[in-house]
């Protein structure tokens, strides 16, 4: 069994994926099996991927599902102990895996780790903003305000995928801030500070660069603020998050003239706001109630929704 199974998810990027595939070909450690999904792909991925050998495998959707439940895909077909990613359109340095997994050696405890990143926009390095820093240890308080951990640094060991689930495929976008929040708040997650990644960006089919992404962040709020476990200070500081986040997407909406969807979130955030502090899975406010999904636009219902302690047996 390889230690590590990399998985690259891909969408109409047949030049592109051909780059991430070879940077990981190129890898030092070579304890490792590669697996491309192709999520319904029509520019010729298909084709360019059988090009490359028999190196990989290749997993094909027969239409387009996202990217959550490409990921997916491969993590259910991935035979090593340990899970990387790597987007399409990143790259890897020929050291990368060696030297995180000999980080996770020296680490024994860690179950999650990424590397520091280098970012490359239009061809051109640039600087990330101070606000995206990464830190190492506990940073779910830092995550929750964006998210600080890139799929394409990340090796995780399979058991925490496998006990908390993989990515949302009910969050078109997202999905890596909901996953890391969920295992953030339960574990610590390593930095090894070295750019042994090239982020790139820029292109036009990015998803970070369209407007109203907060709206699938509110969603993992949500869910996160329906776990049973999570610590009152974390949820204190989430629906404090939530709450802003409702008010700046409403804002949004309504510059937008979309003052339907406007007041919906206007008025989930003002009732989020307005919860005593500490009151957690105690408060008179159901975070899992249908009407705030309603409100949210969430078809994803939070797994062990706290119960109402307005119904029969509530807490």
């Amino acid at each position: 069994m390889p230690c590590v199974s990399v998985i690259i998810p891909t969408y109409n990027r047949a030049a592109l994926v051909q780059e991430a595939v070879a940077a990981v070909l190129a890898q030092t450690c070579r304890d490792w099996e590669l697996l491309v999904v192709d999520d319904g792909s029509t520019d010729g991925t298909s084709n360019a991927l059988a090009g490359l050998g028999g190196s990989l495998r290749v997993l094909r959707s027969p239409r387009r599902r996202g990217v959550s439940a490409a990921r997916n895909l491969g993590i259910a077909a991935a035979r090593g102990e340990w899970l990387a990613f790597l987007d399409s359109d990143d790259l890897w340095l020929p050291e990368k895996l060696e030297r995180q997994m000999a980080f996770m050696a020296a680490h024994p405890r860690l179950l999650i780790s990424q590397t520091e990143e280098t970012w490359v926009r239009r061809g051109v390095r640039v600087n990330p903003p101070r606000t995206h820093k990464k830190e190492g240890g506990r940073i779910f308080l830092r995550s929750l305000e964006r998210c600080l951990v890139s799929p394409s640094a990340v090796v995780v060991h399979r058991s925490l995928l496998d006990e908390h689930g993989g990515f949302d495929e009910n969050l078109p976008a997202a999905e890596d801030y909901d996953l890391w929040l969920r295992l953030a708040w339960r574990y610590e997650v390593g930095l090894l500070p070295e750019p042994l990644v090239i982020k790139r960006g820029g292109h036009p089919d990015q998803l970070s660069r369209q407007w109203g992404l907060d709206r699938w962040r509110i969603q993992a709020l949500i869910k996160l603020l329906a776990e049973p476990e999570l610590p009152d200070s974390y949820r204190d500081a989430a629906r404090r998050t939530l709450a802003k986040k409702c008010a700046i997407y409403a804002q949004g909406c309504e510059k937008r003239g979309r003052n339907a969807e406007g007041r919906h979130y206007r008025h989930l955030g003002a009732d989020i706001a307005n919860l005593p502090e500490a009151q957690g899975r105690l408060s008179r406010f159901n975070l899992a109630a249908p009407a705030v999904w309603a409100a949210a636009g969430s078809t994803v219902k939070p797994q062990n929704p706290p119960k109402s302690p307005f119904s029969k047996g509530g807490l």
